[in-house]
């Protein structure tokens, strides 16, 4: 499946609630989205996520629905041929 990094940015620094990330877990799910892994900026303003997805269409479609902005999404893989192995064993696709 196709791993894809999504920027937000949020007017507000950010602060969810365990309860806010298991109803995301479930929009996610229901688009058949999966979260791998999110980095937040140091002002807490902007998360770097990167998540499996069929398509940058489900990937706009769960954010829309959790309220969440989408602002950029780019289908990502190894930064070099050597490095495809090592992201397929992190995202447990190998």
């Amino acid at each position: 499946m196709p791993v894809y990094m999504i920027e937000r940015n949020f007017a507000e620094q950010l602060d969810l609630s365990s309860k806010d990330v298991e109803l995301i877990d479930e929009i996610n799910a229901d688009e058949g989205v999966h979260w791998l892994f999110s980095f937040l900026s140091a002002d807490r303003r902007r998360t770097y996520c990167l998540y499996e997805a069929p398509s940058v269409d489900a990937i706009v479609a769960a954010a829309e629905k959790a309220d969440v902005p989408a602002d950029v999404v780019v289908e990502v893989g190894p930064a070099a041929p050597e490095l495809a192995e090592r992201l397929q064993a992190w995202t447990g696709t190998l």
